[in-house]
C-alpha cells in the first residue's frame, strides 16, 4: 500500500518492503511489500495486534534487522537508497539522522556503562567532541527531558532508575545527536498512566521544537488519535488501511481497522458489559492465505475474498484500503 505525502522531498521513501526471518523449513516472509513516505514534520502512527509487523518495520528502518532476517524493496534517506547490509552507511544514519526509543529501556540501555557515557558515546562517534563536551551535552539533554537530578544521574546505571527515568535516559539518547526522524516503540509499556503522559507530552514537545518526523508505534488508540496526523493499520505484514488519522477514527474503511476500534473501552459503556472482540488470531509468521489474510476472521468475507488478495483502494484525501469489500464511508468506529 502506497500514499505519498504530498511534498516536494520527503525525509523517508519505503517502497515495497519486505522482510523474510530464518524459519525452521526456509525463510519466512513477515513483512510484504509495505510502503509509506514522511516529511519534515509528519507523524505517523503504527498501530495493530502484536505480531502485525510494526516492529520489525521499524527495525528495518534503522538497519537492525535481527541475524537471519533478509529486507527487499527500498528505503530512501533524504533521497539516497540505503542498501541492505551496507553498514558503512547505515552507521552514518543511525542515531545521527534517525533516532530510536526502543519498547524495553532495560534492554536496550548497556547495564555496565553508565547512562552519561552511554549518551556521550553517540555524540563522540557521529558529531566528534571530546570526552568533556560529550559529557556536558549529555547532562544537556537529561535536564532537557526533564530527569530528576541529572547531574547525579551522569553516572548512575540502568538499574539505579525507574522505569520513567529509564525512557527519558532513551529519549535523551536518540534525540542526543538531533536527528530529523524519531521512531518510538511503545515507548510507555509498563509505565504508570501519569508518567505515561508526561513522556508522551515530552515526545511531542520536542518533535514540534526540532521538527522532527515521528513514527509512533502503540497499541493504545486513544494515545494515537490524539497524538499523530496519520496512521497506518498493520495486519499480518501488510498495509491494511492508511491515511489521516482524524479521518480513519471517524470513518473507518477496513473491516479490521473497524474491529480494532470497535474493542476500545468506551466512558458510556454499562458496567459489566463485556469489550466486543475480534474472533480468531493474528496468523503465525509465514502463514499464507491465497486471499486476504483477514478473511478467516472477518464478518464480511465472501468465497472471493478466500481466493483473491486485496489490492489498494486509494480513496480521496490520502486514504487507502485494502479490502475487496470495504465498509461503507459512513460506518462509524463508535
Amino acid at each position: 500500500m502506497s500514499v505519498t505525502v504530498d511534498v516536494p522531498t520527503p525525509l523517508l521513501e519505503v517502497d515495497q518492503l519486505r522482510i523474510s526471518v530464518a524459519g525452521p523449513a526456509g525463510p519466512l516472509e513477515v513483512v510484504h511489500g509495505v510502503s509509506f513516505s514522511l516529511a519534515a514534520g509528519d507523524t505517523l502512527g503504527l498501530i495493530g495486534e502484536s505480531g502485525c509487523g510494526k516492529s520489525i518495520t521499524a527495525l528495518a528502518l534503522m538497519g537492525l534487522l535481527p541475524e537471519g532476517a533478509h529486507r527487499q524493496g527500498e528505503i530512501r534517506w533524504a533521497g539516497q537508497a540505503l542498501t541492505a547490509g551496507d553498514e558503512v552507511a547505515w552507521t552514518r544514519v543511525r542515531g545521527a539522522q534517525i533516532g530510536m526509543v526502543f519498547q524495553e529501556p532495560m534492554t536496550a540501555l548497556n547495564p555496565l556503562h553508565p547512562i552519561g557515557q552511554q549518551i556521550g558515546e553517540s555524540l563522540r562517534w557521529h558529531r566528534g567532541v571530546d570526552a568533556a563536551t560529550a559529557r556536558a551535552q549529555a547532562l544537556r539533554w537529561l535536564e532537557r527531558v526533564r530527569l530528576p537530578h541529572a547531574a547525579k544521574r551522569l553516572d548512575a546505571y540502568p538499574h539505579e532508575l525507574s522505569g520513567g527515568q529509564r525512557q527519558r535516559v532513551m529519549l535523551a539518547m536518540a534525540l542526543a545527536c538531533g536527528p530529523r526522524l524519531l521512531i518510538a516503540d511503545e515507548p510507555t509499556t509498563a509505565l504508570d498512566a501519569t508518567v505515561r503522559r508526561e513522556v508522551l507530552d515530552l515526545i511531542e514537545e520536542l518533535v514540534a521544537e526540532q521538527q522532527m518526523a515521528l513514527i509512533l508505534i502503540s497499541h493504545d488508540l486513544a494515545l494515537m488519535a490524539h497524538r499523530v496526523k496519520r496512521l497506518m493499520v498493520m495486519y499480518a505484514g501488510l498495509a491494511v488501511e492508511q491515511g489521516p488519522a482524524a479521518q480513519l477514527f471517524a470513518s473507518p474503511r477496513h473491516p479490521y481497522t473497524h474491529g480494532l476500534f470497535a474493542a476500545r473501552p468506551r466512558w458510556d459503556q454499562p458496567r459489566g458489559e463485556p469489550l466486543a472482540t475480534i474472533p480468531g488470531r493474528v496468523p503465525a509468521a509465514g502463514e499464507r492465505t491465497p486471499g486476504c489474510a483477514f478473511a478467516p476472521r472477518c464478518a464480511r468475507a465472501s468465497a472471493d475474498c478466500q481466493a483473491t488478495p486485496p489490492t489498494d483502494d486509494v480513496l480521496p484525501h490520502g486514504h487507502a484500503v485494502r479490502c475487496l469489500h470495504p465498509l461503507a464511508g459512513s460506518a462509524l468506529a463508535r
